[in-house]
């Protein structure tokens, strides 16, 4: 492994500390991955998750064939049960539930009808396509544990990246992820007393850290090494921490992803609080993804991991300093001349001095104020288009 991220600052916080996350925006991402995990998803550290995708990994082979020579197997007898011959192989294909769409999208048959299906009926119709559609290369993915099973089938072209490949990329910095260097899975927030305990046991209700048959997802954060970046109103500090959240699939369900971000604090259901900053970056399965990873993806995620936050402080220290609205005529033009609406400024503006007890003047009153009203929207496109506004207008003072 590479060299594990620790940073000459401050030892670790060993208590919860104060937050406050009314500021910033609040996102439900890794909430709705955390909900929808049932328990054999979820994994207690990375070493776990590394061996388990390294092992499937291991045990698989791909292979590239013509679509038309596929054979589908399907007996009367067993209803159920629909298998796949490729050619060159002898041994019958079983296909997940995944990679039976694939198949069945590649001749244009609706998987949701076929699956309802008897194995034999839906057989027959599958071969049909097989045997009419315009013949394609198609890349398979198989592995054999036990009996060999058809875990995707993609184009010839398909850039696989291994989920191991990104688990092993995040352990080169983050070790096994459960606090043996600064980053980790995060604790929780304290509702009671408004504070960010980041020193809580890792179990399969608090993990973050994900793998299914298609899929993977992992979010860590640095939270024992708190950041203050400026004062609130009441003088306490405004602490934040940096996070980070990525995915992958093998198996051509979703792209590559890395997500990275500074927040405020992490719920018990896993809504991140307090996000600023927030970036992100996609890689496409295509035909150089590979590449792209190992010397993109990879390099600037440990980056970021060893990184100061010294930019991110700055930052927040000018948007503090940069005041642009001295006086009550100069506010409401302010954010018009920025595409906000009469009554979207008028909110901003009543926002900023409910929560700061002052109208607007900074450059980052205004971003809070505007993070604020993104938060009270119902729909997700409104709250993006507002957030996006926020952030061209905080990289005005960087």
């Amino acid at each position: 492994m590479a060299t594990l991220a620790r940073m000459n600052e401050a030892p670790p916080a060993s208590a919860p500390y104060r937050i406050d996350v009314s500021r910033g925006r609040m996102s439900s991402r890794v909430s709705s991955e955390w909900f929808s995990r049932p328990d054999d998803e979820k994994y207690l550290s990375l070493t776990s998750l590394y061996d388990a995708v390294r092992g499937r990994a291991d045990r698989a082979t791909t292979r590239i064939v013509e679509s038309r020579a596929i054979r589908v197997e399907a007996k009367s007898d067993n209803p159920e049960r629909l298998m796949l011959m490729a050619p060159g192989d002898d041994r019958p294909l079983a296909p997940t539930n995944w990679s039976f769409g694939q198949v069945a999208s590649l001749v244009g048959a609706p998987a949701s009808y076929l699956r309802q299906l008897p194995a034999a009926l839906a057989g027959i119709n599958l071969q049909h396509g097989l045997m009419t559609h315009r013949g394609e290369q198609v890349k398979l993915l198989q592995t054999d544990n036990g009996r060999t099973e058809l875990r995707a089938a993609t184009g010839s072209e398909y850039g696989r990246i291994f989920d191991w490949e990104l688990v092993q990329a995040v352990m080169a910095f983050a070790g096994d992820g459960v606090g043996d260097t600064r980053w980790k899975v995060p604790g929780t927030i304290q509702w009671g007393s408004m504070t960010y305990n980041p020193h809580v046991d890792i179990t399969k209700e608090m993990t973050t850290l994900y793998a299914s048959d298609r899929d993977i997802f992992l979010f860590l954060v640095d939270d024992t090494h708190p950041i203050e970046a400026g004062k609130l109103p009441n003088g306490d500090p405004d602490l934040y921490f940096r996070g980070f959240y990525a995915w992958n699939s093998e198996v051509g369900s979703k792209t590559l992803g890395i997500a990275t971000f500074y927040l405020r604090g992490v719920c018990a259901n896993r809504c991140l609080w307090g996000v600023e900053n927030f970036e992100e970056v996609n890689i496409r399965h295509s035909k150089f993804a590979g590449a792209r990873f190992a010397h993109q993806a990879a390099p600037a995620l440990e980056h970021f991991a060893n990184s100061s936050p010294s930019h991110f402080i700055s930052g927040i220290k000018a948007a503090r300093e940069r005041i642009v609205a001295r006086k009550d005529e100069d506010r409401e033009p302010f954010l018009r001349r920025r595409g906000f609406s009469k009554a979207e400024t008028t909110k901003i503006i009543q926002t900023v001095l409910a929560e700061e007890g002052r109208p607007p003047e900074s450059i980052y009153d205004f971003v809070q104020g505007i993070t604020a009203l993104a938060r009270s929207k119902p729909h997700q496109d409104s709250r993006l288009e507002l957030e996006t506004k926020a952030r061209k207008l905080l990289e005005q003072a960087l």
